[in-house]
C-alpha cells in the first residue's frame, strides 16, 4: 500500500485495527451461515475480516487501482465487482445471493445516505445492515421524535427498521485521518407497514421536514399545492412541526393525505 495513492474524492479512509474490525463483525452478528454485501472494501482489512466469517461475500469497490491489492487476499469465498454500487440495479446486485444478506461496510461518507435509500427502498432480500458512518450521521440515524437530530433520516430508517448505535470509533482509527469521528450503526430490517403507500410515505415526511420552523400544515400545503383548509378534513393536529411525530404518526398522516390529493 506504500505506492498507493489515496483519492480524496471517493472519500478513502481506510481501517486495519484488528480488534475493531472484529467488533464491526461481531455488530453485525455475522456467522457462517451469513451471505454479506460489502460496500467500498479499499484496501481489503474488513474484507478479510467477514471473509473469516462469512459464508459467501460479494464485495463493491470503485477504485479499480485497488483489484491487485484486493485479489491478493486470496480469499475463496469472496466476489470481486469493480464497478459503483449506485449504479448497479439493486435486483442484480442481489442476483449474486441465493438467499437473505447483511450489509456490513465502512461507508466513504459522501455516498452513506444515498446508499442506505437505495438498500432500504429497493432490497427484497437485506436483513441488516451494519455499516460505519460519520458521527453525525448515526445520530441522525438513530434520532427519536423531539431530538434535535431527528429528521427525515431518521423517521426513514424507523419506517424499515431498528437501528441502534453499536460502537462510536475515534478518527484516530482511520488512515488517512478524517475530520471527524465515526460510529458503527447496525439496522435491523423488520416487517414495515404494507398499507401505507411508500413512496407518498417517503414524500410527505421529506415535505415535513423541509423547513422545520414551520408547521406541518405550512409545510404540507406547499409541497402538495393544495389550500390549507383543505387540510382540515384531516383528524390531525398540524399545528405541530415534523420533529414531534413517531413513524406511526406520519404513516397514518400518509394514509390521510393520500385520500385529499
Amino acid at each position: 500500500m506504500t505506492t498507493f495513492q489515496f483519492k480524496k474524492k471517493y472519500g478513502q479512509n481506510f481501517l486495519s485495527d484488528p480488534n475493531l474490525l472484529r467488533g464491526i463483525c461481531c455488530d453485525a452478528g455475522l456467522t457462517c451461515d451469513d451471505n454479506v454485501l460489502e460496500i467500498g472494501a479499499g484496501a481489503g482489512a474488513l474484507t478479510k475480516q467477514i471473509c473469516s466469517i462469512a459464508k459467501n461475500v460479494v464485495s463493491f469497490e470503485i477504485d479499480k487501482q485497488l483489484e491487485n491489492v484486493l485479489r491478493d487476499l486470496n480469499c475463496k469465498n469472496l466476489t470481486l465487482i469493480f464497478e459503483d454500487v449506485l449504479k448497479v440495479p439493486t435486483n442484480e446486485i442481489e442476483a449474486y445471493f441465493n438467499g437473505s444478506y447483511k450489509i456490513v461496510a465502512n461507508l466513504p461518507y459522501y455516498i452513506t445516505t444515498p446508499i442506505i435509500f437505495k438498500f432500504l427502498k429497493e432490497a427484497k432480500k437485506l436483513v441488516s445492515l451494519t455499516i460505519m458512518v460519520q458521527k453525525e450521521v448515526a445520530e441522525r440515524i438513530c434520532a427519536k421524535p423531539g431530538e434535535k437530530n431527528y429528521g427525515l433520516l431518521s423517521v426513514s430508517c424507523a419506517y424499515f427498521g431498528q437501528a441502534n448505535i453499536m460502537r462510536n470509533v475515534s478518527r484516530k482509527m482511520f488512515f488517512p485521518q478524517p475530520d471527524v469521528d465515526s460510529c458503527v450503526v447496525n439496522l435491523q430490517i423488520q416487517k414495515k407497514d404494507e398499507t401505507v403507500n411508500q413512496k407518498l410515505f417517503l414524500e410527505v415526511i421529506k415535505a415535513s421536514f423541509k423547513s422545520r420552523r414551520k408547521t406541518l400544515l405550512n409545510n404540507l400545503a406547499e409541497a402538495f399545492k393544495l389550500k390549507k383548509s383543505k387540510f382540515s378534513e384531516l383528524k390531525f393536529d398540524l399545528s405541530k412541526r415534523a420533529e414531534e411525530l413517531s413513524v406511526d404518526e406520519f404513516i397514518n398522516l400518509t394514509k390521510a393525505i393520500e385520500k385529499i390529493i
